[in-house]
C-alpha cells in the first residue's frame, strides 16, 4: 500500500514539474517574442484606418522584425493612435523623419507595421516621439479599380469589334476602299489625274519662264532669292 502510494506521489511530482517546466518555457517564448526581456523604447504614430492591425503583431525595419505594437487606441472618428515597442538596440538607426506604413506578411499573413529610412541628416528620435504614417490602399479599393480597368477594357473591346464588323461589311468610307473595287479604282484614276496635272503645271511653268516677254522677270526673281 505504501509502495503505491509512493509510485502515486512519484508521477504527481513529476506531472506538476512538467508543467511548471513547460509553463516558463511558454512565458519566455512569449516574452522573447513580445521584448519582454529586452530594453525597448516606445514610439507612436497614428492612421484613420489600421487596416485589421491587431496588438502584437510584428513591426519590421530593413525587413527585420525589430518590436512589435503594444497599443492601439481609437483617439476619434478620423484618428486611431499606434503605440510601438522598439529594441533599444535599434534606437541609433532610427530618425526622427522615418515613416511608418502598414504591410501584411505575405500576400494573406498578419498585418505588420514597416518602419521606413530616414534622411542621414536628420536626427534621432526620442522616446514616445510620434512618427508620421503613410495610410494603407484598401483591398477593396484595389478591387475596384481593378474592376474599373476591366470594365473600360470591355466597352474598348465591343467597340472595337463593331468598327471592324462594320469595316468587313463594308460600312464606311474605310470600309468601301477594302471593299468596293469601283470606289477603289477612281480613286486610284484621281491620284493618277493628279499626278499627270502637276506634271502638266511644272511643263507650263517651264514654258512661261522661257518666254522673251517674262524671261527678264523670272532672271530678276533668282538674282534677287540668290542673294
Amino acid at each position: 500500500m505504501e509502495t503505491k502510494s509512493q509510485k502515486f506521489k512519484l508521477r504527481l511530482g513529476l506531472f506538476v514539474f512538467g508543467g511548471l517546466a513547460l509553463f516558463a518555457l511558454t512565458i519566455f517564448i512569449i516574452g522573447k517574442q513580445k521584448n519582454l526581456f529586452n530594453p525597448v523604447f516606445k514610439l507612436t504614430t497614428s492612421f484613420y484606418n489600421v487596416s485589421g492591425l491587431q496588438v502584437g503583431n510584428n513591426i519590421r525595419f530593413n525587413g527585420i522584425n525589430v518590436g512589435v505594437v503594444d497599443n492601439i487606441n481609437i483617439i476619434n472618428d478620423s484618428t486611431v493612435k499606434v503605440e510601438m515597442l522598439i529594441r533599444k538596440e535599434i534606437h541609433k538607426f532610427i530618425k526622427s523623419d522615418c515613416q511608418v506604413a502598414i504591410g501584411s506578411e505575405g500576400i494573406i499573413g498578419d498585418r505588420i507595421l514597416i518602419i521606413s529610412h530616414g534622411s542621414n541628416n536628420s536626427s534621432l528620435v526620442k522616446n514616445e516621439q510620434h512618427l508620421e504614417s503613410n495610410e494603407p490602399i484598401e483591398t477593396d479599393e484595389i478591387m475596384a479599380s481593378l474592376q474599373l480597368t476591366a470594365d473600360n477594357s470591355a466597352i474598348i473591346t465591343e467597340q472595337l469589334a463593331e468598327i471592324m464588323i462594320s469595316i468587313n461589311q463594308g460600312s464606311g468610307t474605310l470600309g468601301r476602299l477594302i471593299h468596293d473595287t469601283t470606289f477603289a479604282k477612281n480613286l486610284n484614276q484621281t491620284m493618277v489625274n493628279l499626278k499627270k496635272s502637276s506634271k502638266g503645271l511644272n511643263e507650263n511653268m517651264n514654258a512661261v519662264k522661257h518666254n522673251f516677254l517674262l524671261k527678264g522677270y523670272f532672271k530678276k526673281k533668282e538674282k534677287a532669292a540668290k542673294r
